[in-house]
Formats: structure tokens, C-alpha cells, sequence
């Protein structure tokens, strides 16, 4: 209904929208561009039914091979599906939680293998306070497909922090396209191999970020006003809050981005938030053909 009211598909013909899992398998189908903003929620899952009427959950997981790695991980699995169906020079923006910057194991191959095969060129922390669901800290990773050549594609991820001492809600102070006007100024699509560093908009070389532990993308580098009444200095990288070593101990730094960052100290997001954001918010992936 919501692409019907927004001129999307005919509402006499075959519907645009494709009800089924969309993780099954390979679809065939390649775009242009992809614009997705899957479910967030660690686990996949199917609901049955028996005889009786009782519903159980059992855990899904995904075995392509298409996929770098076999996970549970829903928004793990989303990211590796779309890279699957972007064609060559084909180009995506993804909203993504944030564990997914910095999570171990299977994230941590996922997010090397995207850096090597994928120009992964942008990064937009969007603040909280923008979702139905309070406190869920979400991204906007941006990427290009390219052909498979044995090559690293990533040369550099450019970060913008729309988070740090923003605050926004969804009644009395909503997010809207003036809050956006300096990060699409940063991001110059008529040529963003143009692009200059400011206060909130920075540049980390691809050999600074693979050699992070856990190839984590998670990086902040701004102070945390919130922070100042703890009477410490702000940390950065994320979910690291917790690092408090003293300056020069080379606690995360990122050499020659004009900023420290500190690693996360877990691999799990704030347990609070787990499951509150896919029961608050509708998904989307919509892909475009020229």
C-alpha cells in the first residue's frame, strides 16, 4: 500500500512487491541500484504451526554460495544478499545497527570480504532518536559493486558523524532534509573522489581500517558533550566507552586520520535494544533497473 500511495507499481496489474523470504536463494535478478533497509534483529527465524495450533520459532540459517559465510545473522545475510544482486558498477545504500560495524566472527569476514570486493567509499552514523523504538543506533553504509578481478576495491571509507551531540525526536525535534544539507555538501556526488575533511566528515585509508581489531568500522573521533559531567574523557570507537587508557598509549589510534579511535569492547550491542528495533520499524529493498 505505502509504494501504491507513493506511485509505485499498478494496482491493476501483477504487485511490484514479492511476498516470500527473500534470503532463500539467489533471485537472478541484477540492478543498478538497491536501496534497503532490512529488518533489524539479529536472528532469523520461522514460525510453524502444529496440529494443536501451537506456534514455535526455529532458527534459520542460511547455506548459499553466493554468501561469504553461513550465519544466523539476518542483517548479516541482508548486506551478503545485496551484494549478490547489485550488477557490476551497481551501486547501494543500506541502513544497518550498528553491531554489524563491529561485530566478531562471521561480521568481522563479512566486512573484510565487503571491503576487498565492494568500493565500500561512505559511512553515515545517523543519531538516535529518529526510529520508533528509543535508543536504536543505526548506519547508512554506502557501496559499489566491481567486477571480480582478484583486486582490493576499497580504498578508503569516509565517515559522518550525524550523531555525536545531536539530538533529535520524533515529536518535537524530527530529523529533516536541512539536518542533511552539510552531509550530502560532504559527500559531493557530482565527484566524490573531490571530497574535503571537516569537523564531522573524515577519511580512513583501507590498510587502517583492516588492521583495526576486528576490521571494525565502528569509529567516532568527535567529544561526547553527555560525557562531561562523568568527569573522564570522552572515548571514542563506539561501543569502546568503556577504554578509558591515557593519550599515547595507542589505545585504537588510527594513524594519519587526525583522530583517536578506540575499539569496541564487546561484540554484542547494548542488550536492551536487542529485538525492540524490528518490532518498531517496517523494512524495505527496493532495486532499479536503468
Amino acid at each position: 500500500m505505502n509504494l501504491f500511495l507513493h506511485n509505485i507499481g499498478d494496482l491493476d496489474g501483477e504487485p511490484t512487491v514479492e511476498r516470500a523470504d527473500a534470503l532463500i536463494a539467489d533471485p537472478g535478478h541484477r540492478f543498478d541500484y538497491v536501496l534497503a533497509n532490512p529488518p533489524f534483529g539479529k536472528k532469523s527465524s520461522m514460525t510453524i504451526t502444529n496440529a494443536e495450533g501451537e506456534e514455535d520459532r526455529d532458527a534459520l540459517t542460511y547455506e548459499r554460495q553466493d554468501f561469504w559465510e553461513t550465519t544466523s545473522n539476518k542483517q548479516l545475510n541482508f548486506l551478503q544478499h545485496i551484494v549478490t544482486i547489485l550488477k557490476d558498477h551497481g551501486k547501494a545504500a543500506v541502513v544497518l545497527p550498528d553491531n554489524v560495524l563491529f561485530e566478531g566472527g562471521a561480521g568481522e569476514k563479512i566486512r573484510r570480504k565487503l571491503l576487498e570486493t565492494c568500493d565500500v567509499h561512505t559511512l553515515l552514523r545517523l543519531p538516535t532518536g529518529i526510529f520508533y523504538a528509543q535508543g536504536v543506533k543505526a548506519n547508512v553504509l554506502f557501496f559499489d559493486a566491481k567486477p571480480k578481478d582478484g583486486r582490493v576495491k576499497t580504498q578508503g571509507v569516509w565517515i559522518y558523524d550525524l550523531r555525536t551531540n545531536q539530538h533529535f525526536t520524533l515529536k518535537t525535534k524530527p530529523l529533516k532534509v536541512d539536518d542533511l544539507r552539510d552531509f550530502v555538501a560532504c559527500y559531493h556526488p557530482e565527484n566524490r573522489h573531490e571530497r574535503r575533511e571537516t569537523e564531522r566528515f573524515r577519511h580512513f585509508p583501507y590498510p587502517d581500517l583492516i588492521a583495526r581489531d576486528k576490521a571494525s568500522l565502528d569509529i567516532f573521533w568527535l567529544k561526547d558533550d553527555s560525557l562531561d559531567h562523568l568527569g573522564r574523557p570522552a572515548a571514542a570507537g563506539g561501543a569502546g566507552a568503556g577504554d578509558h587508557r591515557p593519550p599515547g598509549s595507542g589505545a585504537g589510534l588510527v594513524p594519519g586520520c587526525g583522530g583517536r579511535t578506540r575499539q569496541p569492547m564487546k561484540d554484542a550491542p547494548n542488550p536492551r535494544n536487542r529485538g525492540r528495533a524490528s518490532q518498531a520499524r517496517p523494512s524495505a529493498m527496493i532495486g532499479f533497473k536503468r
